[in-house]
């Protein structure tokens, strides 16, 4: 694999990073609450030296309904001082499954202007199947002034979305899992009907990686959304659940070198609850 510290790098790469001195580690841990996992937990146990939390849920908009909604800018900022991460900093952001939550705190950090930020590829499991030292000491921290500049154009809300399923001016790409793309399945989240946004594609995120956890190679996402139906010279907007996993889709679009991608911040959490928004089911 190419390392690239705005997108993806490998755990060889993070062991010979590790000790710059303008090197940040995040652990972006989150897991479904089928998962029973407690992310908290399992990073006060254990986690890669020097590495901060990144608590999902609460850096975000806790005035929305729906669950971890982009922060406003002025909370971003003032989270990452209080983590000591900020200007010139080079991020490195990984999760306990190999890839899943680690590219929503990528996106977030790119819709705040950031892009010296990576998702490390194949995240705390390969790290700790290489033999690499993991630690449970609290990270000395600095405080670092961060710079913001958000980017609108990297995110949708449920309005964007509903007129470019209609105008059909964009390919939408839903990440979950195919049984509730059909429809087939029900929610996870109370109370949301079944099914996809008319006119969107399924490319479940897990197709996008490898068994052990990493992002399959450039050539092999292009093909993965290609199979799926997707319109590569439309600008593309991603879904799934709650926002979490649609940004796999976008590291994906970012590493086959397609910047023009968007992500629906409310995804199925916000289209699912309102009855007047039209819903398909069945395959694509």
């Amino acid at each position: 694999m190419s390392d690239d510290p705005k997108t993806l790098v490998s755990t060889d790469w993070l062991a010979a990073h590790i000790k710059d001195p303008d090197l940040r580690i995040l652990d972006a841990s989150w897991y479904l609450p089928d998962m029973d996992r407690d992310p908290k937990a399992e990073y006060l146990d254990a986690h890669i030296p020097g590495a901060r939390f990144f608590d999902i849920d609460e850096i975000s908009d806790l005035r929305s309904e729906m669950p971890h909604m982009a922060p406003p800018v002025e909370k971003f900022m003032s989270r990452m001082r209080a983590m000591g991460v900020g200007d010139g900093h080079q991020v490195v952001v990984y999760d306990g499954m190999g890839i899943f939550s680690a590219a929503r705190v990528w996106w977030l950090f790119r819709l705040m202007g950031q892009t010296n930020i990576a998702v490390l590829d194949g995240g705390l499991p390969k790290w700790r199947a290489e033999g690499h030292k993991v630690t449970a000491s609290p990270p000395v921290i600095r405080d670092r002034h961060m710079t913001v500049k958000t980017r609108g154009d990297l995110v949708k809300d449920v309005t964007e979305v509903a007129r470019a399923a209609k105008l059909g001016d964009h390919s939408i790409i839903d990440a979950r899992a195919p049984v509730r793309f059909r429809g087939d399945a029900p929610e996870p989240r109370e109370g949301l009907r079944s099914g996809h946004v008319p006119g969107s594609r399924n490319v479940f995120y897990q197709d996008l990686l490898k068994e052990d956890g990493t992002m399959k190679a450039p050539a092999a996402l292009r093909t993965a959304f290609l199979d799926a139906g997707v319109d590569l010279s439309k600008p593309a907007i991603t879904t799934c659940g709650s926002g979490v996993t649609a940004a796999i889709l976008s590291l994906a679009l970012e590493r086959i070198g397609k910047t023009d991608h968007s992500l629906y911040d409310g995804s199925w959490s916000e289209w699912g609850m309102y009855a007047d928004l039209p819903i398909a089911t069945g395959a694509a």
